[in-house]
């Protein structure tokens, strides 16, 4: 167990006059003690040898205490820059960056899952959360989190329109639009990066975020406990080793019969399919291509 004693200079002034007085005092009742001469250069002598007693007592407690000042003082630039390092190690600028898009709403549980989220995110390296609230503008519930979180962010809202507000309908449409004319705003091709659309009401493993930081156009990999399955994933060719069909449960007629976690683009073909957005009907029709595999988006 180590003690912290802190000596400022009010404090060591303190001392020094402490000592000053009584010194005073006890050369005065040497000196006027009513004693023999004899009996008072021995009180006297006395009191000197007592009062640099005291002095060397009070000059080692003054310097004992500056020490553990020092060095509690040393420890915590230790600690701050590890905390400096480990923010350092977190940004490689070789590696491409996770633009990881989180849309959130107003619920009693918005703060527990948005720090369970983050928490998972504070060991990615090169990422950059962009949440995304359905709100009018910001709200302090999530300013504040996102400040204590340390992490590379971007904080955005969007509007879900009102008459989409109804149960049923698909949420965080215009939220994750809203992140995708951010990132054609703000990035070029010279960017480097891979864009995942991450829900704050999901549990992530770290490992995923590694296997999607080099896609060229479009990655896939499984999803567990989603559609009723215990995990839905795509099917591969065992020839090829490319994505042949889906296995999935809910809806498997979609064109891409995926979980919103299940796949990640690369930055570069966001910015190239610059009409590229989601949908809050469902199209029958399959217009555009992403990656070489079809894909739906609408016009500007």
């Amino acid at each position: 167990m180590s003690i912290h004693i802190s000596v400022d200079m009010s404090t060591k002034k303190k001392l020094i006059w402490c000592m000053s007085i009584l010194s005073v005092f006890l050369l005065w009742y040497a000196v006027f003690g009513g004693k023999s001469d004899t009996e008072q250069y021995a009180a006297m002598k006395q009191s000197m040898v007592e009062y640099e007693s005291l002095r060397f007592c009070l000059a080692s407690i003054i310097r004992m205490a500056t020490q553990y000042h020092l060095r509690e003082t040393r420890e915590q630039i230790l600690d701050r820059l590890k905390m400096c390092q480990r923010e350092c190690q977190r940004w490689d600028p070789e590696l491409p960056v996770i633009y990881t898009i989180t849309p959130t709403y107003a619920r009693p549980v918005q703060k527990a899952e948005l720090t369970r989220l983050s928490q998972t995110l504070m060991h990615i390296s090169n990422l950059h959360w962009i949440v995304i609230e359905d709100a009018p503008k910001p709200t302090p519930l999530v300013e504040n989190l996102l400040a204590r979180t340390n992490l590379n962010y971007t904080h955005l809202t969007a509007q879900t329109p009102s008459n989409y507000r109804r149960k049923g309908s698909p949420r965080g449409v215009e939220q994750r639009n809203a992140a995708l004319r951010w990132l054609r705003k703000n990035k070029t091709m010279n960017d480097k990066g891979v864009v995942y659309f991450a829900d704050d009401d999901n549990s992530y493993s770290v490992q995923v975020f590694d296997e999607m930081r080099f896609t060229k156009e479009v990655s896939v990999w499984p999803v567990g406990l989603v559609g009723g399955l215990m995990v839905e994933k795509p099917v591969l060719d065992p020839v090829t080793g490319k994505v042949a069909g889906w296995n999935a449960a809910w809806r498997p007629d979609r064109p891409f019969p995926i979980d919103m976690a299940g796949f990640a683009i690369s930055l570069s073909q966001i910015l190239k399919k610059s009409t590229f957005c989601f949908l809050f009907r469902r199209i029958s029709r399959i217009r555009a291509t992403v990656g070489g595999r079809r894909a739906i988006y609408c016009n500007n």
